[in-house]
């Protein structure tokens, strides 16, 4: 099922996502689509070195956001979800170097890249504005 969020003033679409499932709920299930898209654009990249090399290397940073984050929800405190988010964040813009990189070596076609350089970036948005608002809260509870 396809289905809009409204996060952080953004509006999004989600695959796979059902009406009931909370904000959470379907934020993971979006890192999840983006770790799929990560997945086949690294089996898509050409077999040369450097097509090995950053096909490997994205693959851990672009799936790593969804796991992370599986983990996030189950913090063990305001800091513990904080640090968590700062480590999706920091996985992401490493992600973002990487889709950059490959688009600019031309490793794979521009234009199948923007969507993806496009949710990168509204993701990293979404968790700039989470630990912020976590570092808010835990400065003023």
């Amino acid at each position: 099922m396809l289905a809009a969020l409204v996060l952080g003033g953004q509006l999004m679409y989600l695959h796979n996502v059902k009406p009931s499932q909370s904000q959470s709920a379907q934020l993971e299930q979006r890192l999840i689509d983006f770790a799929v898209r990560i997945v086949r654009l690294s089996a898509d990249l050409p077999s040369s070195f450097a097509g090995a090399h950053f096909g490997k290397q994205i693959l851990r940073s672009g799936s790593a956001p969804a796991l992370l984050y599986g983990e996030a929800r189950a913090a063990e405190s305001d800091k513990d979800f904080r640090h968590k988010c700062s480590i999706v964040l920091k996985e992401l813009r490493e992600t973002y170097i990487n889709l950059k990189i490959i688009q600019q070596s031309e490793l794979y076609a521009a234009e199948r890249l923007a969507a993806l350089l496009d949710e990168n970036n509204q993701l990293i948005s979404i968790f700039v504005r989470t630990v912020r608002t976590m570092e808010a809260k835990i400065k003023h509870p």
